[in-house]
Protein backbone atom coordinates (compact mmCIF):
# COMPACT_ATOMS: atom_id res chain seq x y z
CA UNK A 1 0.00 0.00 0.00
CA UNK A 2 0.99 3.65 -0.34
CA UNK A 3 1.78 5.79 2.70
CA UNK A 4 3.29 9.08 3.79
CA UNK A 5 6.27 8.20 5.99
CA UNK A 6 8.16 10.48 8.36
CA UNK A 7 11.80 9.63 7.70
CA UNK A 8 13.64 12.27 9.73
CA UNK A 9 13.64 15.93 10.71
CA UNK A 10 11.88 18.02 8.05
CA UNK A 11 11.43 15.09 5.72
CA UNK A 12 8.49 12.93 4.68
CA UNK A 13 8.19 10.65 1.68
CA UNK A 14 5.35 9.03 -0.23
CA UNK A 15 6.28 5.40 -0.65
CA UNK A 16 5.19 1.80 -0.87
CA UNK A 17 4.98 0.04 2.50
CA UNK A 18 3.60 -3.24 3.77
CA UNK A 19 -0.09 -3.41 4.53
CA UNK A 20 -0.55 -3.62 8.32
CA UNK A 21 -1.02 -6.99 9.97
CA UNK A 22 -4.11 -7.32 12.14
CA UNK A 23 -3.58 -8.15 15.78
CA UNK A 24 -6.30 -9.55 17.98
CA UNK A 25 -9.09 -7.02 18.67
CA UNK A 26 -7.89 -4.75 15.85
CA UNK A 27 -9.68 -3.84 12.62
CA UNK A 28 -8.50 -2.42 9.33
CA UNK A 29 -9.65 1.01 8.12
CA UNK A 30 -9.32 2.13 4.51
CA UNK A 31 -8.32 5.77 4.89
CA UNK A 32 -10.27 8.47 3.12
CA UNK A 33 -9.09 11.81 4.55
CA UNK A 34 -6.37 12.59 7.09
CA UNK A 35 -5.33 15.93 8.53
CA UNK A 36 -2.01 17.46 9.53
CA UNK A 37 -2.14 18.82 13.08
CA UNK A 38 0.28 20.69 15.33
CA UNK A 39 1.60 17.45 16.81
CA UNK A 40 2.39 16.18 13.31
CA UNK A 41 4.33 19.38 12.68
CA UNK A 42 6.35 18.75 15.86
CA UNK A 43 7.10 15.25 14.62
CA UNK A 44 8.02 16.63 11.19
CA UNK A 45 10.43 19.09 12.86
CA UNK A 46 12.08 16.22 14.71
CA UNK A 47 11.17 17.65 18.14
CA UNK A 48 8.52 15.22 19.38
CA UNK A 49 9.97 13.24 22.30
CA UNK A 50 8.26 9.92 21.50
CA UNK A 51 7.77 9.75 17.73
CA UNK A 52 10.54 7.82 15.98
CA UNK A 53 11.19 7.42 12.27
CA UNK A 54 10.15 5.67 10.14
CA UNK A 55 6.60 6.49 11.18
CA UNK A 56 3.27 6.84 9.43
CA UNK A 57 1.73 9.88 11.11
CA UNK A 58 -1.90 10.93 11.31
CA UNK A 59 -4.42 10.77 14.16
CA UNK A 60 -7.14 12.97 12.60
CA UNK A 61 -8.66 10.75 9.96
CA UNK A 62 -11.76 9.20 8.49
CA UNK A 63 -12.32 6.14 6.37
CA UNK A 64 -14.32 2.97 5.95
CA UNK A 65 -14.13 -0.37 7.69
CA UNK A 66 -12.12 -2.80 5.56
CA UNK A 67 -12.14 -5.93 7.75
CA UNK A 68 -14.44 -7.68 10.18
CA UNK A 69 -15.39 -5.59 13.23
CA UNK A 70 -17.57 -6.75 16.16
CA UNK A 71 -20.25 -4.09 15.67
CA UNK A 72 -19.48 -2.09 12.50
CA UNK A 73 -20.03 -3.45 9.01
CA UNK A 74 -17.47 -3.52 6.25
CA UNK A 75 -17.73 -0.35 4.17
CA UNK A 76 -19.29 1.78 6.92
CA UNK A 77 -17.93 5.29 7.49
CA UNK A 78 -15.82 5.72 10.62
CA UNK A 79 -13.39 7.95 12.41
CA UNK A 80 -11.19 7.13 15.40
CA UNK A 81 -10.58 8.16 18.96
CA UNK A 82 -6.79 7.74 18.68
CA UNK A 83 -6.02 7.68 22.41
CA UNK A 84 -4.29 4.53 23.63
CA UNK A 85 -4.62 4.29 27.40
CA UNK A 86 -2.96 1.66 29.58
CA UNK A 87 -6.14 0.73 31.51
CA UNK A 88 -4.13 0.10 34.68
CA UNK A 89 -3.04 3.41 36.20
CA UNK A 90 -5.02 5.51 38.69
CA UNK A 91 -6.52 7.91 36.08
CA UNK A 92 -7.62 4.96 33.92
CA UNK A 93 -9.14 3.18 36.92
CA UNK A 94 -11.03 6.30 38.02
CA UNK A 95 -12.70 7.05 34.68
CA UNK A 96 -10.09 9.43 33.23
CA UNK A 97 -8.19 7.41 30.61
CA UNK A 98 -7.63 10.57 28.54
CA UNK A 99 -5.03 11.61 31.15
CA UNK A 100 -3.53 8.13 31.46
CA UNK A 101 -0.09 8.19 33.06
CA UNK A 102 1.25 6.37 29.98
CA UNK A 103 -1.02 7.86 27.31
CA UNK A 104 -0.10 7.03 23.72
CA UNK A 105 -1.71 7.90 20.39
CA UNK A 106 -2.27 6.27 17.05
CA UNK A 107 -0.07 8.14 14.58
CA UNK A 108 2.56 8.95 17.19
CA UNK A 109 3.34 5.77 19.09
CA UNK A 110 2.02 3.47 16.36
CA UNK A 111 1.43 3.93 12.64
CA UNK A 112 -1.47 6.22 11.85
CA UNK A 113 -3.83 7.33 9.12
CA UNK A 114 -1.47 8.78 6.51
CA UNK A 115 -1.71 5.57 4.53
CA UNK A 116 -4.18 3.69 2.38
CA UNK A 117 -4.90 1.36 5.32
CA UNK A 118 -4.42 1.60 9.07
CA UNK A 119 -4.93 -1.00 11.81
CA UNK A 120 -6.70 0.39 14.87
CA UNK A 121 -7.93 -1.21 18.12
CA UNK A 122 -11.63 -2.00 17.81
CA UNK A 123 -12.59 0.13 20.80
CA UNK A 124 -10.99 3.20 19.18
CA UNK A 125 -13.16 3.03 16.04
CA UNK A 126 -16.21 5.30 16.04
CA UNK A 127 -19.00 5.18 13.41
CA UNK A 128 -19.63 8.49 11.65
CA UNK A 129 -23.22 9.76 11.45
CA UNK A 130 -24.64 9.26 7.97
CA UNK A 131 -25.01 13.04 7.58
CA UNK A 132 -21.26 13.62 8.05
CA UNK A 133 -19.07 13.26 4.96
CA UNK A 134 -15.73 11.51 5.03
CA UNK A 135 -14.06 14.85 4.35
CA UNK A 136 -15.57 16.60 7.37
CA UNK A 137 -15.26 13.41 9.40
CA UNK A 138 -11.52 14.07 9.56
CA UNK A 139 -12.36 17.11 11.71
CA UNK A 140 -13.95 15.13 14.53
CA UNK A 141 -10.68 14.92 16.48
CA UNK A 142 -9.87 18.68 16.59
CA UNK A 143 -13.52 19.52 17.32
CA UNK A 144 -13.35 17.02 20.19
CA UNK A 145 -10.41 19.02 21.59
CA UNK A 146 -12.56 22.16 21.43
CA UNK A 147 -15.55 20.48 23.06
CA UNK A 148 -13.39 19.18 25.89
CA UNK A 149 -11.83 22.60 26.50
CA UNK A 150 -15.22 24.29 26.65
CA UNK A 151 -16.83 21.66 28.89
CA UNK A 152 -13.87 21.48 31.27
CA UNK A 153 -13.53 25.26 31.30
CA UNK A 154 -16.97 25.68 32.84
CA UNK A 155 -18.37 27.75 29.99
CA UNK A 156 -21.97 28.87 30.49
CA UNK A 157 -24.43 29.76 27.74
CA UNK A 158 -24.33 33.50 27.11
CA UNK A 159 -20.72 33.99 28.22
CA UNK A 160 -18.56 36.55 26.46
CA UNK A 161 -15.46 34.71 25.30
CA UNK A 162 -12.04 35.52 23.90
CA UNK A 163 -10.04 32.97 21.91
CA UNK A 164 -6.31 33.48 21.31
CA UNK A 165 -5.15 31.79 18.12
CA UNK A 166 -6.98 31.33 14.82
CA UNK A 167 -5.48 28.02 13.82
CA UNK A 168 -7.60 24.90 13.58
CA UNK A 169 -8.06 24.45 17.34
CA UNK A 170 -8.74 28.13 18.02
CA UNK A 171 -11.35 28.35 15.28
CA UNK A 172 -12.90 25.05 16.39
CA UNK A 173 -13.20 26.50 19.90
CA UNK A 174 -14.73 29.72 18.52
CA UNK A 175 -17.23 27.87 16.32
CA UNK A 176 -18.19 25.50 19.14
CA UNK A 177 -18.71 28.41 21.54
CA UNK A 178 -21.02 30.07 19.04
CA UNK A 179 -22.82 26.78 18.43
CA UNK A 180 -23.56 26.61 22.15
CA UNK A 181 -24.80 30.15 22.52
CA UNK A 182 -21.89 32.39 23.47
CA UNK A 183 -23.16 35.96 23.37
CA UNK A 184 -19.86 37.26 22.03
CA UNK A 185 -16.73 35.56 20.66
CA UNK A 186 -13.60 37.58 19.89
CA UNK A 187 -10.68 35.91 18.11
CA UNK A 188 -7.16 37.31 18.60
CA UNK A 189 -4.41 36.42 16.11
CA UNK A 190 -1.33 38.00 14.51
CA UNK A 191 -1.58 36.20 11.15
CA UNK A 192 -3.70 38.38 8.85
CA UNK A 193 -4.74 35.44 6.65
CA UNK A 194 -6.08 33.56 9.64
CA UNK A 195 -7.79 36.69 10.92
CA UNK A 196 -9.49 36.99 7.56
CA UNK A 197 -10.80 33.44 7.92
CA UNK A 198 -12.13 34.26 11.40
CA UNK A 199 -13.83 37.37 10.03
CA UNK A 200 -15.38 35.40 7.18
CA UNK A 201 -16.76 33.01 9.77
CA UNK A 202 -18.44 35.98 11.43
CA UNK A 203 -16.22 36.58 14.47
CA UNK A 204 -14.99 39.89 15.83
CA UNK A 205 -11.20 39.88 15.43
CA UNK A 206 -8.24 41.70 16.92
CA UNK A 207 -4.55 41.74 16.03
CA UNK A 208 -2.28 42.42 19.05
CA UNK A 209 0.30 43.97 16.73
CA UNK A 210 -2.23 46.59 15.63
CA UNK A 211 -4.77 46.78 18.44
CA UNK A 212 -4.69 47.62 22.14
CA UNK A 213 -6.13 44.32 23.29
CA UNK A 214 -6.98 45.30 26.84
CA UNK A 215 -8.76 48.47 25.78
CA UNK A 216 -10.64 46.76 22.95
CA UNK A 217 -11.85 43.85 25.09
CA UNK A 218 -12.98 46.18 27.87
CA UNK A 219 -14.90 48.25 25.34
CA UNK A 220 -16.60 45.09 24.06
CA UNK A 221 -17.53 43.92 27.56
CA UNK A 222 -18.86 47.09 29.22
CA UNK A 223 -15.50 47.53 30.96
CA UNK A 224 -15.85 44.20 32.81
CA UNK A 225 -13.57 41.89 30.84
CA UNK A 226 -14.32 38.56 29.20
CA UNK A 227 -16.11 35.85 31.15
CA UNK A 228 -13.83 33.16 29.78
CA UNK A 229 -10.56 33.24 27.80
CA UNK A 230 -9.10 30.35 25.81
CA UNK A 231 -5.38 30.24 25.05
CA UNK A 232 -5.11 28.22 21.83
CA UNK A 233 -1.94 30.00 20.71
CA UNK A 234 0.65 28.75 23.18
CA UNK A 235 2.84 31.85 23.00
CA UNK A 236 4.30 33.54 26.11
CA UNK A 237 2.99 36.93 24.95
CA UNK A 238 -0.55 35.58 25.37
CA UNK A 239 0.02 34.94 29.07
CA UNK A 240 0.89 38.62 29.49
CA UNK A 241 -2.63 39.49 28.29
CA UNK A 242 -5.01 36.83 29.57
CA UNK A 243 -5.13 38.01 33.17
CA UNK A 244 -5.64 41.61 31.97
CA UNK A 245 -8.64 40.95 29.78
CA UNK A 246 -10.57 38.39 31.84
CA UNK A 247 -13.13 39.69 34.34
CA UNK A 248 -12.87 39.42 38.11
CA UNK A 249 -13.77 35.80 39.05
CA UNK A 250 -13.38 34.88 35.38
CA UNK A 251 -11.83 31.76 33.86
CA UNK A 252 -8.72 31.17 31.75
CA UNK A 253 -8.45 27.86 29.86
CA UNK A 254 -5.01 26.78 28.67
CA UNK A 255 -5.60 24.67 25.56
CA UNK A 256 -2.26 25.07 23.78
CA UNK A 257 0.77 23.01 24.77
CA UNK A 258 3.62 25.16 26.05
CA UNK A 259 6.98 23.58 25.26
CA UNK A 260 8.94 25.80 27.68
CA UNK A 261 8.17 27.51 31.01
CA UNK A 262 6.44 30.86 30.62
CA UNK A 263 5.74 33.76 32.98
CA UNK A 264 2.22 34.17 34.32
CA UNK A 265 0.75 37.09 36.28
CA UNK A 266 0.03 35.16 39.46
CA UNK A 267 -0.54 38.23 41.64
CA UNK A 268 -3.15 39.58 39.21
CA UNK A 269 -4.74 36.15 39.22
CA UNK A 270 -4.92 36.28 42.99
CA UNK A 271 -6.38 39.80 43.13
CA UNK A 272 -9.11 38.82 40.65
CA UNK A 273 -9.65 35.35 42.13
CA UNK A 274 -9.33 33.85 38.68
CA UNK A 275 -9.83 30.22 37.78
CA UNK A 276 -7.17 28.72 35.51
CA UNK A 277 -7.96 25.38 33.89
CA UNK A 278 -5.54 23.18 31.97
CA UNK A 279 -7.04 20.71 29.50
CA UNK A 280 -5.72 17.76 27.54
CA UNK A 281 -7.23 15.96 24.55
CA UNK A 282 -10.82 14.66 25.09
CA UNK A 283 -13.10 11.97 26.47
CA UNK A 284 -15.33 9.57 24.50
CA UNK A 285 -18.28 11.81 25.39
CA UNK A 286 -16.48 14.79 23.84
CA UNK A 287 -16.00 12.78 20.64
CA UNK A 288 -19.71 11.92 20.52
CA UNK A 289 -20.64 15.58 21.03
CA UNK A 290 -18.20 16.67 18.30
CA UNK A 291 -19.86 14.37 15.79
CA UNK A 292 -23.31 15.71 16.63
CA UNK A 293 -22.05 19.27 16.22
CA UNK A 294 -20.81 18.35 12.73
CA UNK A 295 -24.25 16.97 11.86
CA UNK A 296 -25.85 20.33 12.65
CA UNK A 297 -23.17 22.87 11.78
CA UNK A 298 -21.70 23.28 8.30
CA UNK A 299 -19.30 26.10 9.22
CA UNK A 300 -16.53 23.74 10.30
CA UNK A 301 -15.92 22.53 6.75
CA UNK A 302 -14.68 26.02 5.87
CA UNK A 303 -11.63 25.36 8.04
CA UNK A 304 -10.42 22.86 5.43
CA UNK A 305 -8.42 25.15 3.18
CA UNK A 306 -6.39 22.58 1.26
CA UNK A 307 -6.83 18.95 0.23
CA UNK A 308 -3.71 17.37 -1.27
CA UNK A 309 -3.19 14.02 -2.93
CA UNK A 310 -0.70 12.08 -0.79
CA UNK A 311 1.80 12.14 -3.63
CA UNK A 312 2.33 15.77 -2.59
CA UNK A 313 3.23 14.79 0.95
CA UNK A 314 6.05 17.30 1.43
CA UNK A 315 4.02 20.19 -0.01
CA UNK A 316 1.34 19.80 2.65
CA UNK A 317 3.84 20.03 5.50
CA UNK A 318 5.85 22.82 3.88
CA UNK A 319 2.67 24.85 3.51
CA UNK A 320 2.01 24.71 7.25
CA UNK A 321 5.54 25.47 8.44
CA UNK A 322 5.66 28.74 6.49
CA UNK A 323 3.31 31.72 6.91
CA UNK A 324 0.30 31.15 4.66
CA UNK A 325 -3.47 31.20 4.49
CA UNK A 326 -3.65 27.49 5.31
CA UNK A 327 -5.75 26.40 8.28
CA UNK A 328 -6.52 22.68 8.02
CA UNK A 329 -4.62 20.70 5.40
CA UNK A 330 -5.87 17.23 4.51
CA UNK A 331 -4.58 14.40 2.37
CA UNK A 332 -7.15 12.38 0.46
CA UNK A 333 -6.13 8.76 0.10
CA UNK A 334 -9.14 7.39 -1.72
CA UNK A 335 -8.18 9.47 -4.77
CA UNK A 336 -4.49 8.54 -5.04
CA UNK A 337 -3.04 10.03 -8.21
CA UNK A 338 -5.26 13.13 -8.46
CA UNK A 339 -3.17 16.25 -8.95
CA UNK A 340 -5.34 19.22 -7.88
CA UNK A 341 -3.81 20.62 -4.68
CA UNK A 342 -6.74 22.87 -3.77
CA UNK A 343 -9.59 20.38 -3.72
CA UNK A 344 -9.84 16.87 -5.00
CA UNK A 345 -13.34 16.24 -3.72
Amino acid sequence: MKAIVYTGANDVSFREVSKPDLKKNYSLIKTSHVGICGTDLNIFAGTHPRAKSPLIMGHEFSGTIASEHPTIGVGEKVTVNPLLSCGKCHPCNTGNPHVCEDLKLVGIDSDGGMAEYVAVPNHCIVPLPKEVSLKTGALVEPISVAVHAIRQGGYQVGDRAVVFGAGTIGLCVALTLRHYGASQVTVIETNDDRLKMAEELGFHTLNPIKNDIQREVRALTSNLGADIVFDCAGHPSVLDLVTDIVKVKGTIVIVAAYKKPAEFQLLQGMFKELTVRFVRVYTPTDVDIAMQILVNNLDFEQLITHVFPPEKAKEGFDLLVTPSEAIKVLYQFDHVGVENNESII
